[in-house]
């Protein structure tokens, strides 16, 4: 029997070859509107820079535009990369969005830069060991929307209990979310390898606190369902194209799938983004259904986000339309 609770999507804001980020950012708010009569309890959203396919870079901003237009649909970072930003801006931004849309908003928080190295300079350069204190950076965040922080209070944002979610891809953020008995998500749908032990460390050392009384994990997975397979599959070569030219230094906004990826990869290339995206319900609602309930009776996830990037706005709605039909079936 599945312990799912609740299912949420990632949109990564695709910017596509010969569109705008204004045009990904419409789709965007689209899709959360779709999402929301579809049944999602929430819409996340991730921060990266130096993208040029993704549009979701001031991700408090971009909320702000997809929460107006929607009503009931929670709306979070998933996440803010915290190494960026001073954790006192991060509960100014978010309190503010707590408080135009209460109750609706979530917080998560990673540790990577999201972006290169030169990138992450650029936007923090006075931190260079941002990433080795995230762990206080977190506790400093979580005062500030509660007491305040060394007499210091976050205005918006002090006293609205924003809740915070850790985000992870390794052990660590299993251990801190842990530790300081916050709800943690697996980032799967891009990095799989180490899912299944995070999960059993998050609840095994897990720690009641004042925000949750016991373990709550969620995992990540690419959800790219059409009328037939082969349709699915035509999805997925769009997103495994983007893998091979990013790991070539080659990002760029999202073109069409390749008809044959054999004539633009190398065998290693395409095995190299087969196993990134191994995390990936694909195919008719069938076969995603089967992945689906396979991945949930592996994991336990009490909450499931699918995200779906692809070149194709309507056909991304639909792959997400077909998920949340399939979830509600469980």
């Amino acid at each position: 029997m599945s312990s799912l609770k609740a299912f949420s999507l990632l949109d990564l804001a695709p910017i596509i070859e010969g569109a705008s980020a204004r045009d990904a950012l419409v789709n965007s708010r689209d899709l959360a509107q779709h999402a929301e009569r579809m049944g999602y309890k929430r819409y996340w959203m991730a921060e990266h820079h130096n993208s040029t396919g993704i549009a979701s870079a001031a991700t408090s901003v971009a909320l702000g535009y997809v929460a107006e237009g929607t009503s009931t649909i929670r709306v979070g970072a998933a996440g803010v990369m915290l190494p960026n930003h001073s954790p006192m801006i991060i509960a100014e931004h978010y309190g503010t969005l707590a408080s135009l849309y209460p109750q609706r908003v979530d917080l998560g928080l990673g540790r990577a830069p999201g972006t290169d190295g030169k990138t992450a300079y650029a936007i923090r350069r006075d931190n260079f060991r941002a990433d080795e204190t995230f762990p206080q950076d977190v506790q400093e965040l979580q005062a500030y929307f509660h007491e305040g922080y060394h007499n210091i209070k976050a205005v918006p944002g002090h006293g609205l209990h924003v809740p915070l979610w850790i985000l992870g891809s390794s052990l660590f953020g299993a251990q801190l979310a842990a530790a300081l008995g916050l709800p943690y998500l697996f980032a799967s749908h891009f990095a799989p390898d180490q899912l299944d032990q995070a999960l059993a460390i998050y609840r095994e050392q897990f720690k009641p606190s004042a925000q949750l009384s016991e373990p709550y994990c969620g995992a990540a997975i690419n959800c790219f369902a059409a009328d037939s397979d082969e349709e699915g599959r035509a999805l997925m070569r769009g997103v495994m194209q983007g893998f091979i030219y990013l790991r070539r230094g080659q990002p760029g906004p999202l073109k069409p799938p390749a008809e044959n990826l054999s004539d633009i990869a190398s065998p290693q290339e395409i095995a190299m983004a087969e196993q990134v995206l191994c995390e990936s319900a694909v195919g008719s609602r069938q076969s995603a259904s089967s992945f689906i309930e396979r991945f949930l009776e592996r994991t336990r996830a009490d909450e499931l986000i699918l995200t779906c990037h692809c070149y194709d706005h309507e056909a991304r709605v639909k792959s997400f339309g077909i998920g949340a039909d399939i979830l509600k079936s469980l």
